[in-house]
C-alpha cells in the first residue's frame, strides 16, 4: 500500500505511526478484555508488541493511522488498512481502553473510509468481526456496511474456535458514515 497521509476529523489527527506510540497501546493490546475478540491474545511482553505494532519483520501489507485529539493528548484510537487485492482493502481498529462510548471510533473509521473511497480511488472495504464483538459490529452497521456472510470456525484463537462475519461497502454506496444506503 502506499504511504500513510494524516486524515483530519472535527476532534481527532489521525497520522502515522511513530515511535513511542507503543506505550499509549499497550493499555489496549495486553488487556484481556480488549484483545478478546483479536486473532490472538494479549501480549505480556511489551518488546514483542512493539516488534508486532512497528511490524518489524515487514510481514504485513497495511499501513496504521493513529488518532489523537487535536488539542494535544495521548492517542485514544488506532486504525488499520490493508490491502492485497487491487481496490480493495481491509479496515480494522482498537481503542484505547477508558475512551469508549464517545463517538471516536464512528468518527475516526468514516474519516478513514471516506479518504479511501474519494482520495485513494478503492472500489470496496471490508472487516472480519468476530460475531460476540457486539460494539464492533454495531458500529459497521452504523456507518452503513452490509453484513454478507457468517462464516464458522475460521480461525483458532485463545479464545478457542471463532465464527466471522463479513462485513462490506462499496464507493457508489458510501454516504460519508451516516448509515444511508446508495440508491
Amino acid at each position: 500500500m502506499s504511504n500513510t497521509p494524516i486524515i483530519t476529523t472535527p476532534r481527532f489527527h489521525c497520522r502515522p505511526l511513530k515511535q513511542g506510540d507503543e506505550t499509549a497501546f499497550w493499555p489496549a493490546f495486553s488487556s484481556d478484555t480488549q484483545m478478546r475478540y483479536w486473532g490472538r491474545g494479549p501480549f505480556d511482553d511489551l518488546q514483542e508488541f512493539r516488534e508486532y505494532l512497528f511490524d518489524t519483520r515487514g510481514t504485513w501489507n497495511g499501513r496504521t493511522w493513529i488518532c489523537e485529539p487535536h488539542g494535544g493528548g495521548d492517542p485514544v484510537f488506532r486504525m488499520v488498512a490493508s490491502s492485497n487485492v487491487e481496490q480493495v482493502a481491509e479496515i480494522g481498529y482498537i481503542m484505547v481502553p477508558g475512551n469508549g462510548g464517545r463517538g471516536i471510533a464512528r468518527e475516526c473509521v468514516s474519516a478513514l473510509v471516506t479518504h479511501l473511497f474519494r482520495e485513494e480511488g478503492f472500489h470496496r472495504i471490508y472487516a472480519d468481526v468476530d460475531p460476540r464483538n457486539v460494539r464492533s459490529n454495531a458500529l459497521l452497521e452504523r456507518l452503513g456496511f452490509t453484513r454478507e456472510g457468517h462464516l464458522r470456525h475460521t480461525m483458532k484463537t485463545h479464545i478457542g474456535w471463532t465464527d466471522t462475519w463479513l462485513w462490506a461497502i462499496l464507493s457508489d454506496e458510501w454516504r460519508g458514515g451516516t448509515g444511508k444506503s446508495g440508491d
